[in-house]
């Protein structure tokens, strides 16, 4: 959230604090995390997107949004983050930037 745009961050006021709940990094996406990297999805500097990744994909959320456009919102990225999900036997993860949430009314 740090890098969205204020608007973004602003977002987050409108909901109560019991809508959020925080997830613990768990030994299995530590290691899920891990196979990214050793699958070349992305480099070792990334291993916090990674966690990141891992951590929604186990947890299955319905859709990981995120304004990291190099290492996680990023077509040949998500092709590899799933790729490696179902060799393993997770399910694919649905990755959009939060404008592509958006839901727009018509004036």
């Amino acid at each position: 959230m740090i890098n969205a745009p204020q608007k973004v961050r602003e977002l987050l006021h409108n909901y109560s604090a019991d809508k959020f709940f925080r997830i613990e990094l768990t030994e299995e996406a530590i290691k899920l995390a891990g196979t990214y990297i050793s699958e070349n999805v992305v480099g070792k500097t990334s291993l916090e997107d990674c966690r990141h990744v891992a951590l929604a994909t186990i947890n299955k959320v319905d859709v990981l949004a995120s304004w990291n456009f190099k290492h996680i919102v990023n077509l040949d990225r998500i092709k590899g983050y799933n790729s490696v999900n179902l060799k393993l036997g997770y399910q694919m993860i649905e990755i959009r930037s939060p404008k592509d949430l958006i839901n727009y009314e018509n004036d």
